[in-house]
């Protein structure tokens, strides 16, 4: 794959997955093995399925949820991406309810792609910033 095509493929994944809620389009995005080290998901099972589930959630809390790249480093075999969440909690947020709060917190994501498609997923969110935000701690 080239790297613009790596590039398109992400741009892409933010946009209609996470921006949009099209979860449906994660069976084409994702390989069949596709593997989440995201931290705070335990023991995801390989596979589009269990990213899911997550997407619906974080859009239940953030219906406006809206992913910004502010970076983005291609190489042949993955994709590093930094980028700006932003969101209005106005619904159920894995369990946390509504604050009417807005959030704006930054997350560092590697995508490891395979044949076109995304095969593992890393991130680390500034979880403490998100936290201090919605209210959950001072």
């Amino acid at each position: 794959m080239t790297l613009e095509t790596n590039r398109r493929l992400i741009e892409r994944y933010f946009d209609e997955v996470w921006n949009r809620g099209d979860v449906g389009v994660l069976d084409e995005l994702l390989t069949p093995d596709y593997l989440n080290h995201s931290p705070g998901i335990p023991d995801p099972r390989p596979g589009p399925e269990d990213l899911k589930p997550i997407v619906l959630a974080m859009r239940e809390g953030l219906p406006d949820l809206y992913y910004e790249i502010l970076d983005m480093v291609a190489e042949p075999d993955r994709v590093a991406v930094f980028v700006r969440l932003t969101g209005t909690h106005t619904g159920s947020f894995f369990g946390m309810q509504a604050t009417g709060r807005k959030i704006d917190v930054r997350q560092m994501q590697i995508e490891w792609i395979r044949e076109g498609r995304i095969a593992q997923h890393w991130r680390i969110t500034d979880d403490l910033n998100l936290m201090r935000q919605l209210g959950a701690i001072a």
